[in-house]
């Protein structure tokens, strides 16, 4: 499973998913250009001392990860308020890519064109949407639920 950052705005939550990733064992890719300096110092606040067991890999651009994604065969899932499934209802793969977008913007439509599904998280009425750290740990702790069996307990 892995985690993509589509041009992220603020350190801050950047540096709370790649503390998730590294928590999870899950691989981070942040696509740039991002809206500040990518740097381990930026992530410090938000991600600690985790950073250093964190997996991840920037692409300095969308065609640039796109080329990368091609390569490797994996399918990619956007997580929008715009996504017509719930991300509950879907299948997941240990392979997939959850795509997370701008703070600010989402993603443009040509990046949403690219994914192989559109995902959202259903909300209340009149919500707009969650905190992009927080939708990343719900998608995430699906997509592992559904991919991740827990070994064989044993009766003692």
């Amino acid at each position: 499973m892995q985690i993509a950052l589509y041009q992220p705005d603020i350190p801050q939550n950047t540096g709370t998913i790649l503390r998730l990733c590294g928590c999870l064992d899950v691989t981070a890719h942040i696509i740039e250009p991002a809206g500040f300096a990518v740097s381990d110092r930026l992530f410090r606040r938000a991600g600690m001392d985790y950073l250093s067991r964190v997996r991840w890999q920037r692409h300095d651009s969308w065609t640039a990860f796109e080329a990368w994604r091609a390569q490797g065969g994996h399918r990619l899932l956007l997580f929008t308020t715009k996504g017509a499934r719930s991300y509950l209802d879907f299948a997941y793969a240990e392979t997939d890519i959850l795509l997370f977008g701008r703070e600010s913007a989402g993603v443009p439509e040509a990046v949403a064109e690219a994914a192989d599904a559109r995902l959202l998280i259903p909300l209340q009425p009149g919500m707009r949407s969650l905190n992009v750290a927080m939708a990343a740990a719900m998608a995430a702790g699906e997509a592992l639920r559904q991919t991740r069996h827990a070994a064989p307990r044993t009766e003692t």
